[in-house]
């Protein structure tokens, strides 16, 4: 909430209020703790605060409970009864709704959300296929053959025409590109089929998002973007690989804003520790390299998870603004872990860091968030403050509602297949095909010319042999008949007028 004073109102303790400063919202963030302390509503009262104080946010909805942001809180009695001990309408406390838009990879509880292959890039898509470096790099060299060849990759299915092309053409590419082995294009379109039945196909196509969409206010609130990711969760690695391109490509195109009074956006990334998970070291890499330096573009980036040890430590050194709800040690990994935790925290001389998180109750947490100079103060433990919108999720006709009232769901709605590598190299072996087609048939079309030259041949000297026949026939007939038929004619004609 924002206080009286628009301050970002987060958590209260007997004796202090916890406050985030706007101007350090973008130095990121961490949210941490066991299942069922209360993450959800801490993430939710963090999405509720940035938006009050103008700036848009971006969450992912794994368990479907965020969606009640956008409806009047006040649901819970002991949500009014916290609300009521602690005074908090007098400090500025409304149930209210807040302005959410929608989204769903699969299109079916928000606007579909999209992105090219090409946008995507090698480098992700080789997580999201599980390849090795070898196959890695023969994906990059597809990547780099498409580029210099103008064909756009869309959608899965121009990837895996593209891989088709380049397969059966590895020799024409081997010189000017390096070695593309048949066994590493076999593992890229086995990788493509697991990862269609995973989900992954609705995810690319166009029209892609514009990252504009994800910016915007309505009146004075951010706009809060929701992920549906219920769904999508039945695919680790598609949803981690997916949220890490929303950051990459927010990195890549927002412009440098330098250190800004508030942020341009905040991204909450969810079970944030999918994101490392198996992770190559070039992937970690990249994660590092954004979240260092994507605060100077004005985005936050707030990682929740259960533990500060899901997070590499080059990762978790960039995240200032830290919540840390309860966590249980059951077994030695769980303590060291607890301890690890209650290290990562500035320490309070008034109690054990370590204890505390171990006691935490439910809504409960310890907090230490940056002052006005950038540094970490002392953990406190506090009481995080009840959201203003509503607990729990929206019923499907609200959700529904919202959905189609929504102005870019008129845009996003429909899906678009435009000519790509896909139609244009269908085209191309079309063609071909039709050449070797058109070559057979003329070489049958010569083959039978030539066949009946040959026979018109043999009946030319057929006729001309018959022809010789019937001439020296017709010789030999004269010979025989005609010339001593005239002979005696004419001895006949000139003997009868010796007589006379």
């Amino acid at each position: 909430m924002l206080d009286n004073e628009k301050r970002a109102f987060i958590a209260i303790s007997e004796n202090k209020e916890i406050y985030l400063l706007s101007k350090m919202a973008n130095r990121h963030g961490l949210v941490t703790g066991a299942t069922g302390t209360g993450k959800t509503v801490t993430l939710q009262n963090l999405a509720e605060t940035f938006s009050k104080m103008g700036v848009p946010v971006f969450a992912a909805d794994v368990k479907g409970d965020l969606s009640g942001v956008a409806k009047t809180g006040g649901n819970k009695d002991s949500v009014v009864k916290r609300v009521d001990s602690y005074k908090l309408k007098d400090k500025g406390f409304v149930f209210e709704p807040f302005p959410v838009q929608f989204w769903d990879v699969f299109g079916e509880q928000g606007t579909p959300v999209r992105a090219t292959v090409s946008d995507m890039g090698a480098l992700l898509l080789s997580r999201l296929l599980n390849l090795n470096d070898t196959q890695s790099a023969v994906l990059s060299i597809v990547f780099k053959i498409a580029k210099d060849e103008s064909l756009e990759l869309i959608d899965l299915k121009d990837l895996q025409k593209i891989l088709e092309y380049v397969g059966n053409n590895t020799g024409a590419f081997t010189t000017n590109y390096g070695n593309i082995s048949a066994a590493s294009i076999g593992a890229i379109q086995r990788g493509l089929l697991q990862i269609e039945q995973d989900g992954a196909d609705y995810f690319f196509g166009e029209p892609s998002l514009n990252l504009d969409d994800l910016l915007q206010t309505s009146g004075d609130k951010g706009i809060i973007n929701i992920l549906a990711a219920d769904k999508l969760m039945n695919s680790p690695k598609v949803y981690s690989t997916f949220l890490l391109w929303m950051m990459t490509k927010l990195f890549e195109t927002l412009p440098e804003v330098g250190d800004p009074e508030k942020p341009k956006l905040v991204f909450f990334f969810d079970e944030a520790h999918l994101l490392f998970n198996d992770a190559p070291k070039a992937l970690v890499e990249k994660v590092e390299q954004v979240v260092r330096l994507i605060r100077s573009k004005g985005v936050g980036i707030y990682f929740v998870s259960q533990s500060p040890s899901d997070i590499p430590d080059t990762v978790l050194s960039q995240l200032g603004n830290r919540v840390q709800h309860a966590l249980r040690a059951y077994t030695p990994k769980d303590q060291k872990a607890l301890k690890a935790a209650a290290q990562s925290f500035r320490a309070n001389p008034a109690f054990n860091t370590e204890t505390a998180i171990s006691e935490l109750g439910t809504g409960e947490a310890l907090t230490s968030l940056l002052d006005e100079k950038g540094a970490p103060q002392p953990v406190e433990r506090a009481f995080i403050l009840p959201p203003e919108g509503q607990i729990g999720p929206l019923t499907a006709e609200e959700r529904q509602a919202i959905i189609t009232s929504s102005v870019v769901n008129r845009f996003y709605a429909q899906s678009v297949d435009r000519e790509s590598a896909y139609e244009i190299l269908t085209g191309r072996l079309n063609g071909i095909q039709q050449e070797k087609e058109k070559a057979v048939q003329d070489k049958i079309d010569e083959k039978a010319r030539k066949e009946q030259e040959k026979e018109q041949r043999a009946q030319e000297k057929v006729d001309q042999q018959a022809s010789k026949q019937r001439t020296k026939m017709w010789g030999a007939i004269a010979s025989a008949v005609v010339v001593p038929l005239a002979k005696q004619l004419i001895n006949s004609f000139f003997g009868g007028k010796k007589r006379r």
